[in-house]
C-alpha cells in the first residue's frame, strides 16, 4: 500500500510538472499559431513608445516589440494602456508582453516576471530654474510638493528619499510632472532623467533644471514583462537581446532612440 502511495504520489508530481510545461509553453505557441504579437505599451512617453507625427506607433521599446514580431514570423499589435493599466492588461491576457520604461521591482514581481535588463536610466529631481531648491535636503520638506507618476518607480523613490515633502500622483506620462510643475501645481517633480531631458524641448527654454544630486545610489534597469506562466516566452525575449546585440540591432536602436535626438526630425 506504502508502495502504490508513493508511486502514486510520484505520478502525480510529474502530472503536474508535464501541465506547468503546458502551460508555460502556451503563450510563445499561441502567439506564433494567432499569427500576432500583443504589447501593451504607454504611449506619449518618448523616446520609449509614443505616436508620431504621422500617426504611427513608434520608440525604442516599439520598434525592439516590431523586430521581436518580425523574427518570430508574426504581426505585431500594438495596445496603449495608462501606467497603471499596464500590469492589469498584462495578467488578462490582453496583451502578451508589457513594454513600458518599467523597473523591477520586488512587488511587481509578484504579479509578473521580467526579462533580463535592456537599458538603465537615473532617476532625479527636477524643479523650476529659478526655484531655490538645490539639494535632496531642500526639496525633503513638509511645505515641498513633490509631483510622481502614480504607481511609478519614482512614486516609490519619492516616498523613500523624500519622505517629509507631500507627494502628489498623477496618471499619464511624465509630461504631465512638467506641465504640472510650470503651472504652479507642484514644486519640484521625479522621473527618470531620460524622460525629463526629452520633454524639455517642448517648453520655454530654461524652464526647468534637474538637480545635481539624483534619487537613489545608481541607476534603475529597465525590463520588459511577461505572466509568470509564459517562461518559454521569458527565455525568447532574453534570447532575442543576446541575439541583437551579437548583430548590430540593439546598438543601432540605443544610439538613434537613447543616445540622440535624431528621431525628433523624423517623428516630431
Amino acid at each position: 500500500m506504502r508502495v502504490n502511495r508513493m508511486s502514486l504520489a510520484a505520478m502525480a508530481l510529474l502530472l503536474i510538472i508535464g501541465m506547468a510545461g503546458i502551460t508555460s509553453a502556451s503563450t510563445l505557441s499561441d502567439i506564433v499559431k494567432r499569427g500576432e504579437l500583443r504589447v501593451a505599451v504607454q504611449s506619449g512617453s518618448a523616446p520609449y513608445a509614443f505616436v508620431d507625427k504621422n500617426g504611427k506607433q513608434t520608440g525604442s521599446m516599439v520598434e525592439f516589440a516590431r523586430e521581436m514580431a518580425d523574427r518570430m514570423g508574426v504581426k505585431l499589435k500594438i495596445l496603449d494602456f495608462d501606467w497603471d493599466g499596464l500590469i492589469p492588461a498584462l495578467l488578462s491576457g490582453k496583451a502578451d508582453i508589457l513594454a513600458a520604461d518599467m523597473t523591477p521591482t520586488l512587488k511587481r514581481a509578484l504579479k509578473i516576471t521580467f526579462c533580463d535588463p535592456w537599458y538603465y536610466v537615473q532617476p532625479c529631481i527636477f524643479t523650476k530654474t529659478d526655484a531655490p531648491y538645490q539639494t535632496l535636503e531642500d526639496v525633503n520638506k513638509p511645505e515641498v510638493t513633490v509631483g510622481v507618476l502614480l504607481g511609478s518607480t519614482s512614486h516609490t523613490n519619492a516616498q523613500k528619499y523624500l519622505p517629509n515633502a507631500k507627494i502628489k500622483t498623477y496618471k499619464g506620462s511624465g509630461r504631465l510632472i512638467v506641465q504640472a510643475l510650470l503651472a504652479g501645481h507642484v514644486d519640484a517633480g521625479t522621473n527618470d532623467d531620460l524622460a525629463v531631458l526629452t520633454v524639455l524641448p517642448d517648453f520655454p527654454p530654461n524652464s526647468v533644471r534637474l538637480l545635481e544630486k539624483r534619487l537613489g545610489q545608481g541607476k534603475d534597469p529597465l525590463s520588459f514583462g511577461v505572466r509568470q506562466e509564459s517562461v518559454n516566452l521569458w527565455q525568447w525575449i532574453n534570447l532575442f537581446f543576446s541575439k541583437i546585440r551579437e548583430d548590430g540591432t540593439y546598438e543601432k536602436n540605443i544610439k538613434y532612440w537613447m543616445e540622440s535626438a535624431d528621431w525628433k526630425k523624423d517623428h516630431q
